[in-house]
Formats: structure tokens, C-alpha cells, sequence
């Protein structure tokens, strides 16, 4: 038998799944690199974190066929099948995401419309009750230069969090950074992200006993 990871309660069961989603189409921009803090910090506490591309998933947009209202599944299949069951066993999501017209980026926002069937499950089928929140949070960076600010990227991902069953009261949101290494000469917003994954472990093991 191995000997638990550093930071890790062995009485507490599986080490902790943290579901960390990178939202940009850009692979290791700053948003990816913030998320890579924040995954060091879940494995730092004994937590697992699943590392999860939303340009690199293949994930098709939603065609608004309301399929999933009849049938609580969605009926396009590609990578987002995958997602889903990462969705299912995470015990806490990230979701980290750049800014692109004061929104998240279109890959993203696939990713999020295609959670659709929870929502059907839910609220038109009636097959599930309310989740119990998993923790959660989301950071988001922006370059600073669209008037409109970061808002309206944190809010459809707290919509979707909520139809997830995830409660994100941890918001970092971090304005400047606009070229890929950007991020790497702000090394305080790398370690309050690595708090953040932290902490989210801290908080999935307390909510075991």
C-alpha cells in the first residue's frame, strides 16, 4: 500500500477530485498558467487535479433541438461525453478563463450551453433533485482594455455552476495580463491561486465528516 500524499487526511477516502476546466482556445496563456497554480495547490493539499482543455475537448455547440427536455441526454455525441462524466465525478470544479469581448470564448461558452441536460434533468424532467453544492471557483483574466470589464464572463459560468450543483464564492479576477507571459511576472496572483486549490480540497474533506 502507498503511503497517502503529502497534505492528505488517509481517513478521509479518495483523494479529493478537483475538475480544473481552461477555458481559452489558447493552450499555457495566462488563464491556463493561473489554472496550473491552482491545480499545484490541490495536489500540495493531497487533492487529484483533473486537468481539462475546453478547446482541445471537441465539443460541438449546442443545436437547440430541446432533445434533451424528452430524454434528460443530449444527442450529439463527441468529446463532450467525456466532459460530462468528468462533470459527474468531480468533487469540486475550477473553471479558468480568459476574456474575449467581456464574455468567456466561444469554446467555452460550448462547453456550458451543452450542460443543457442537467438543467432538462432537473428542471423540466423532475429526475433529480436539488445537487448538493460542491465547492467551487472560478478565475478569470482580462487584458484591461474593454470598458465592459470581466463581469460578463463570471456570470454564465456562476449560471452554469449553479445547474452543476457548484457554489463559487471564490472569484479571482485578475485584470492586466493580455500577452501569453503576462501572468508569470504577477507572482501573487499565481499564489492566490494555489490558496484557492488549497483550500478547495480543505473544503471537500470537511464536508466528508
Amino acid at each position: 500500500m502507498s503511503a497517502p500524499r503529502a497534505g492528505s487526511d488517509a481517513s478521509a477516502g479518495p483523494a479529493p477530485r478537483v475538475l480544473c476546466i481552461a477555458g481559452s482556445p489558447r493552450r499555457h496563456g495566462n488563464s491556463e498558467t493561473l489554472l496550473e497554480a491552482l491545480a499545484g495547490g490541490v495536489t500540495d493539499a493531497g487533492g487529484e487535479p483533473i486537468m481539462l482543455s475546453a478547446g482541445a475537448a471537441n465539443v460541438s455547440p449546442c443545436r437547440g433541438c430541446n432533445a434533451c427536455s424528452k430524454t434528460g441526454r443530449c444527442i450529439v455525441r463527441d468529446g463532450m461525453d467525456e466532459v460530462y462524466a468528468s462533470l459527474d465525478a468531480a468533487d469540486a470544479i475550477v473553471v479558468a478563463t480568459p476574456v474575449y469581448f467581456a464574455t468567456v470564448p466561444a469554446v467555452l461558452k460550448a462547453l456550458f450551453d451543452r450542460c443543457q441536460p442537467y438543467w432538462a434533468r432537473r428542471y423540466v424532467l423532475r429526475e433529480e433533485p436539488a445537487a448538493v453544492k460542491r465547492p467551487g471557483a472560478i478565475l478569470v483574466v482580462g487584458g484591461g482594455g474593454d470598458p465592459f470589464g470581466t463581469g460578463c464572463a463570471v456570470t454564465p459560468t456562476r449560471s452554469v455552476f449553479a445547474v452543476l450543483g457548484v457554489h463559487a464564492d471564490t472569484i479571482l479576477e485578475v485584470v492586466g495580463p493580455d500577452a501569453p507571459s503576462d501572468i508569470t511576472r504577477r507572482p501573487e496572483d499565481s499564489l492566490r491561486a494555489a490558496d484557492i486549490g488549497r483550500e478547495l480540497v480543505g473544503e471537500v474533506l470537511k464536508r466528508r465528516f
